[in-house]
């Protein structure tokens, strides 16, 4: 397996034209925002991007697209989940022959398989691929089925290419758990956050973070991840906070559509979601962009692209 250390990973939306179609040219801007802010890695067709509305055909587009324009400054990293095992595979095989650096997968989307066979469908997602191979464990989007300490060590045995473990669930004891297990079996293997709550999971052993909210405020989100790093986690409590509150006003106002909006209120308007997910109507915006405008800690972020 190739030598990969995760560190502060930017997940880039997918921006979509009034046609609902993606708009590359904007996408250029969004990639080159965060190479420019401070992204270590960039974590494609995430569900921040967006990927269970994009087609197959679409995926491969931006995941080219992508490689193309970052050319190797830092590492890609494919999501490449899908309902069925053998479609995210082959997803798999396709990223690391496009050039990815990694890929990533979560548990399958609407069915709920035992336990048995979600160690099989990650065991087929990352053996069909040599680069390394990261778990996603997002339970409050995937809430049926759970993960558990066990499972990851039956996958570390497994996968050779079996490098980390991606979490979004504030699950503490599931995090210290299954780290805890990991690094006795795998000791270079990475616990990474998989949100902006880097102190909690920094002081469990979060070494690297996925962070969404670097397109509204990536200095901020920077801050919070180099003090994490060195480990001065009371140095950490205020730019934590300020986070949190960035984030929940986010989350007050909605979901993805909420984080292009507040992307907008900054001066980098993607367009609205598409379809199932609602778009943010007027006066949602109106709300968030006054939150927004009256924290603080925004006034030195970057404005436009």
């Amino acid at each position: 397996m190739a030598n990969l250390r995760l560190g502060l990973v930017h997940t880039p939306i997918t921006p979509f034209k009034a046609d609902r179609k993606i708009d590359f040219g904007l996408f250029e801007s969004v990639v080159a925002f965060h190479l420019k802010n401070g992204a270590e890695g960039l974590a494609i067709q995430m569900h921040t991007g967006e990927s269970v509305s994009l087609s197959d055909a679409e995926q491969r587009q931006i995941l080219e697209f992508t490689v193309r324009q970052v050319k190797g400054r830092v590492p890609v990293i494919a999501h490449t989940s899908d309902a069925g095992t053998q479609i995210a595979a082959d997803r798999a095989r396709y990223a690391q022959d496009t050039g990815a650096a990694a890929v990533i997968a979560t548990t399958p989307y609407y069915w709920t398989p035992p336990p048995a066979m979600i160690v099989e469908h990650f065991a087929r997602i990352g053996s069909a691929v040599t680069i390394p191979f990261y778990v996603f464990h997002t339970p409050d989007e995937l809430a049926a089925t759970k993960l558990s300490a066990d499972l990851v060590l039956k996958l570390i045995d497994r996968l050779p290419n079996f490098a980390g473990l991606v979490d979004s669930s504030h699950q503490w004891q599931f995090m210290i758990d299954s780290i805890s297990a990991a690094w006795r079996v795998r000791p270079d293997f990475q616990l990474i956050s998989g949100t902006e709550y880097m102190v909690s999971a920094g002081t469990i052993g979060a070494s690297a973070m996925f962070s969404p909210l670097a397109a509204v405020a990536p200095k901020l989100v920077r801050n919070l991840y180099d003090i994490c790093r060195t480990e001065k986690y009371f140095d950490a409590r205020k730019p934590q906070e300020n986070v949190a509150a960035l984030r929940q006003a986010v989350k007050r106002a909605g979901g993805i559509e909420a984080l292009k909006g507040a992307m907008r209120a900054m001066g980098r308007d993607c367009g609205d979601t598409r379809p199932p997910l609602d778009k943010l109507e007027a006066k949602r915006f109106e709300k968030l962009a006054a939150e927004l405008a009256a924290m603080p800690f925004l006034r030195d972020e970057p404005r436009g692209w």
